[in-house]
């Protein structure tokens, strides 16, 4: 049975995610508390559920640091699982409860909204280190709703290459376990014929394959990636995210991130991801 576990800051967009889940045939349930978990989906299974979506989070006010042992409870017990955990900057987390009205669930008279947010990101330590994260910052909800469904799709029992392109004008992403900056690189943005184009596009593929520098950046990305791509899957990680930024997010990024998971998608899992562009 595959059951997928959705966590998260309050405000990342996790009612998003689990809407994903319902219309893909998973049977839903939010705001579980975490010691139930295990007890439901030991029940749903033997009433014959297959797919099982959950959404756990700060709003049960439980302590967390047994995820780790509720997630391995899971997995020994034979079921499929998978973690996702949606977070973004806490700037844009305000802006959205401002924008909303709505009271996060660990403020009070004496707990301010930021302070708040960072409680909450304390409290959920546990479950990031066992999730693929998801940073929703800069991302609309059906550019949400795409990558939600990507990852419910992959094979779970090998490791997930993810290849996502952005700009540093606009901020790292959170989710990001190795981040590359190709900046230094020739910048299409300054040929006006390019300015309009993408990393896509076969006019700026041009331009950058000219540049000697970037094809030996892009070797020894991939040379790196391909050194190091063992011990994570040693690390037992179902996920690692490789990041590449350029300026705007528009061109070099674009286009060393469809370089890099081509190269790579013979072998691995591989998702691509282009933040700017979405």
């Amino acid at each position: 049975m595959q059951v997928v576990l959705v966590s998260g800051l309050s405000g990342s967009g996790k009612s998003i995610a689990v809407a994903v889940l319902e219309d893909a045939g998973y049977y839903c349930i939010d705001n579980l508390p975490l010691t139930l978990v295990d007890e439901v989906v030991r029940h749903l299974c033997s009433s014959g559920q297959e797919k099982i979506g959950i959404a756990v989070d700060a709003r049960s006010g439980e302590d967390f640091s047994a995820f780790p042992d509720v997630l391995e409870k899971l997995k020994s017990d034979g079921y499929d699982v998978k973690v996702i955990f949606l977070e973004a900057k806490t700037l844009t987390l305000v802006k959205r409860f401002s924008e909303t009205r709505r009271r996060h669930p660990l403020s009070s008279d004496t707990v301010s909204l930021s302070e708040a947010i960072q409680l909450e990101r304390e409290k959920l330590g546990e479950v990031v280190e066992s999730a693929h994260r998801i940073d929703t910052s800069d991302l609309s909800p059906s550019a949400l709703r795409l990558w939600i469904k990507d990852l419910i799709s992959v094979d779970r029992s090998r490791i997930t290459l993810l290849f996502q392109s952005f700009g540093f004008k606009h901020g790292i992403p959170l989710d990001a376990d190795l981040v590359f900056d190709v900046r230094c690189l020739p910048n299409p943005h300054y040929v006006p014929d390019l300015r309009p184009l993408t990393g896509k596009d076969d006019p700026v593929k041009t331009y950058i394959e000219a540049s000697p520098n970037a094809m030996a950046m892009l070797a020894d990305i991939r040379a790196f990636v391909e050194n190091w791509l063992p011990c994570f899957i040693r690390d037992h990680r179902a996920y690692l995210t490789v990041a590449i930024g350029c300026t705007g997010g528009q061109h070099r990024s674009v286009y060393f991130v469809e370089s890099l998971g081509a190269a790579f998608r013979d072998r691995e899992q591989v998702l691509i991801r282009h933040r700017e562009l979405v």
